[in-house]
């Protein structure tokens, strides 16, 4: 597992730095967001540093794959899974991407609308 210099979200991994913990496995963190949008919002991570899309190769898809499967895991544990959730992915500065480990938005508990804007 790599860790970026200043990444908040190795520190976490690391735990170099607390946050709520919503779910673990040997390849994901989901932690609760600092600032939600959504009355449910959890950050789901790799256990490795990736930047972000960009950065993925075959030798760690096994991480990303965890991602979606951490997802479905908080679903069925907060209870989510029938009434809906929404997963975001932002890839780059003009997409909305501020912290440069790749992690995925878990966000539910009100209704969201298309186009996210």
């Amino acid at each position: 597992m790599s860790e970026k210099k200043s990444c908040i979200f190795c520190e976490i991994i690391n735990d170099k730095n607390k946050a709520r913990i919503a779910y673990e496995d040997e390849h994901t963190l989901a932690f609760y967001d600092i600032n939600p949008v959504a009355l449910i919002h959890i950050v789901i991570v790799p256990k490795i540093h990736l930047a972000n899309v960009n950065e993925l190769e075959d030798s760690n898809i096994d991480f990303v794959a965890s991602m979606f499967t951490a997802a479905k895991n908080v679903a069925f544990t907060l209870k989510v899974n029938s009434s809906g959730y929404r997963l975001v992915i932002n890839n780059q500065s003009s997409a909305g991407q501020t912290v440069f480990h790749l992690h995925m938005h878990f966000l539910a508990g009100r209704d969201f609308f298309w186009p996210p804007g």
